[in-house]
Formats: C-alpha cells, sequence, structure tokens
C-alpha cells in the first residue's frame, strides 16, 4: 500500500457531502485525511459532529487539500471546479456536472425557456470546465456511482472478457422525489426527473458502450441521437397526492421523463426516470446482448427480505430508501451505500490520484451524459422528435 497520505475537503454540508464523509472513511486502498469542509449554508452543522475543521474559505480548503469533493447544487459546479483546477488540485464532482440555470433573472421560468439556448449554454458550461482541467495539473473525478455499483462493474467484466455486442439497454431509476429541497427549482437543479434521477441510469447506459467500444475496438461508442418525452403529472390541476407520499413541490420542472437514445452503432438504449413510484425506489439496467442479458438491480435486490407484522418493531431499523412503510415484506438493503457504489467510487478515485489507475467516470463520461440530457430536453420540447447529439 502506498504510505502518502492524501487530503480530502470538503466543499458543501448537505445530503451529498454527508454520503462522501461515510464513503471516504471506507477507503481502503490508500490513506486519506479529511483537511477540512467549507460551506455557505449551516456548516457547522455538519463539521462539528464529525469532528471535521471548518475552514472559513473556499481559497483555504483548497490550498490545504490534494483532492475537493464539490458536493453543492449543480448550479454552482462550474464555478467551483474551475476554481480548484486553477489551483492546481484535484476534484471529484458530484451528479449532474453542470447545465443550464437560466438568466439569473427573478422572472426565469423552466417551463417556458428555449430549450435550444439551454443546450448551447450547458455545453459552453461542459467546455469552460474541460478548457480548465486541460490547463491544469489536477484532474476531474464525476461522481456517478452507478459506474462504480458493483453490479455495474461486474457486467463491465462480462463485457470485457466476452467482447460482448450489446443491442439494448433498458434502465430506470425512479423515486418518491428527491432529498434535497433545492431540487424542484430549475435555476438550481437544471432540470427536473431527467436531470436528476435520469442521469444515473443514463450514464451507467453510455459507461456500458464506451466499455464495449473500448474492448472490442479501442473507440468508445458515444450517443448519437435521441427522442424524449417529458410530463408533469404532481403539477396537474387533477393530481391528488393520496397519503402525500409523493413529493409534489417543484415549481417548474418535470416528474417523469423518458428518452430512446440512438449510439453510433445504430445501437439503443431505452431509459426512464420518475418521481412518482411508491413503495421504495426502482433503480436498474438491463443488459441485451448477442451473447448474454444482464439485469443489474441497484434498488431493490433480493440480497435479504424480511417480513414485519407490525410496523412499530421496526420503527429504529432502517430497511431502504424512500420506502412508506415497514410493515410486511420488505427488501431490506443490508448496506445500502455498498450496493450504491459509494465507496467503490471514492477508492477507484483515490487510487486513480496516487496509482494512476485509469479513471472509469471521467469528464469525458460526464460530457456525453449533460449533452445528451440537454438535446433530450430539446427533443421533448419538440413533443419527441428525434434529435442529433453533438458530442464534445
Amino acid at each position: 500500500m502506498n504510505e502518502k497520505i492524501v487530503r480530502a475537503g470538503i466543499i458543501g454540508s448537505g445530503f451529498a457531502a454527508n454520503f462522501h464523509y461515510e464513503a471516504i472513511k471506507r477507503i481502503y486502498s490508500t490513506k486519506v485525511k479529511i483537511a477540512g469542509a467549507f460551506s455557505t449554508r449551516n456548516a457547522i452543522n455538519f463539521t462539528a459532529p464529525r469532528n471535521i475543521k471548518n475552514l472559513d474559505s473556499l481559497e483555504e480548503l483548497i490550498d490545504a487539500s490534494d483532492m475537493l469533493h464539490v458536493c453543492t447544487p449543480p448550479s454552482t459546479h462550474e464555478e467551483l471546479v474551475i476554481a480548484v483546477l486553477k489551483r492546481g488540485k484535484h476534484v471529484i464532482v458530484e451528479k449532474p456536472f453542470t447545465g443550464y440555470f437560466g438568466d439569473g433573472s427573478s422572472v426565469f421560468n423552466g417551463d417556458t425557456f428555449s430549450r435550444e439556448i439551454g443546450l448551447k449554454q450547458a455545453k459552453e458550461s461542459i467546455q469552460r470546465m474541460l478548457k480548465a482541467e486541460e490547463e491544469s495539473e489536477g484532474s476531474i473525478f464525476y461522481a456517478e456511482n452507478w459506474v462504480y455499483a458493483p453490479a455495474i462493474q461486474k457486467e463491465r467484466e462480462i463485457i470485457e472478457k466476452t467482447k460482448a455486442q450489446i443491442l439494448w439497454i433498458q434502465a430506470q431509476q425512479s423515486h418518491s422525489g428527491s432529498h434535497s429541497m433545492d431540487y424542484g427549482k430549475w435555476h438550481l437543479s437544471g432540470g427536473g426527473s431527467l436531470m436528476g434521477k435520469g442521469s444515473h441510469p443514463l450514464a451507467a447506459s453510455i459507461y456500458l458502450k464506451h466499455v464495449e467500444g473500448r474492448a472490442r475496438t479501442g473507440i468508445p461508442i458515444r450517443p448519437k441521437s435521441i427522442s424524449a418525452r417529458t410530463h408533469k403529472i404532481t403539477r396537474m390541476a387533477s393530481f391528488k397526492n393520496e397519503g402525500g407520499h409523493l413529493r409534489d413541490t417543484y415549481t417548474d420542472v418535470e416528474d417523469y421523463a423518458s428518452i430512446h437514445l440512438v449510439f453510433e452503432d445504430g445501437t439503443i438504449a431505452d431509459i426512464v426516470a420518475s418521481e412518482l413510484l411508491q413503495g421504495g425506489v426502482k433503480n436498474y439496467v438491463e443488459v441485451h446482448a448477442n451473447n448474454h442479458r444482464t439485469l443489474c438491480n441497484i434498488a431493490p435486490n433480493d440480497a435479504m427480505i424480511t417480513y414485519n407484522p407490525k410496523e412499530e418493531n421496526f420503527n429504529d431499523i432502517y430497511v431502504v430508501e424512500k420506502t412508506e412503510t415497514k410493515q410486511g415484506w420488505s427488501f431490506v438493503s443490508p448496506d445500502e451505500a455498498w450496493f450504491n457504489g459509494y465507496q467503490h467510487e471514492m477508492d477507484a478515485f483515490y487510487r486513480s490520484l496516487v496509482f494512476g489507475e485509469p479513471n472509469e467516470s471521467n469528464s469525458k463520461l460526464a460530457a456525453d451524459v449533460i449533452v445528451t440530457i440537454y438535446t433530450a430536453y430539446l427533443s421533448a420540447e419538440q413533443n419527441g422528435v428525434e434529435m442529433p447529439i453533438t458530442i464534445l
């Protein structure tokens, strides 16, 4: 094991900062010390219980760290990533990578802006981030945990060793709503379900086609065109939130999206992203190849199933994300972070930094995902017309 101690700095203090912190504690392949954290929002509530040093400025945190974790709303990602890279440091940026967050005016509305402008601005943001990385001694690590989920990495091994041709991918992420209260406002989140939920199965699908291309020809297979539809079900006047189990506080974003993606080789992926799911979460990628078929059940899965006749029996027991009841049969996640790939991605990123191993979830993958998402929004604006994807 390399004895070098890598100093980690956490930017942000919310939900993402917490699971980054927990994942850092489970890194085993190198030594990581948390140098501190910086946040403009209630930083002390995050740092004090974890005995993390609360630094007074972003610059101070960057100077004290080797790797910075950007765990802030996506509207801040570009500025923070570039600030880190300009100081020659490495940066792990949470999904979504970047996007379009409006024109800065008080009257901006995510329902009415031109999706063509959104795509153009998102591309320009990506290009600025990629340019900053090119000019820096630091690198971008894209924190897409689905890439490192154990099931996805096992499928990567199958594709590489058998030289499989992926013909068709089905994938989905559906929840009952986001943990973040910033989500649901386009100027903060850069989109709705397609951005917040769809970025996960989309990234996994694009990643596996990258893997296939490298395994078979040495060149990643990348997205070529897309058609999409989006809907705002919980914002309909007729919607009734029976029991209040679905989040319905979105202001100007969609809560359902479906996309049909065509890759450069003519193969396809069909992806759904939704906030309309009760009973936990539905996160999966199903690969239909020319020599095998794989279902990657990230959540729920049947690693553990339990029956509980009384709700109160499990009052102090965590079962699985976003389930409304613990009574009856439950698909229990014995280690949710492990199945979701959080600790695996962090360990991989630090291995890459210390040992020079290839970064599987890099800025190129992040760029493919964001350009694809905003091209999908353009297609949805035109009721599903197929749109070419201009890869950067």
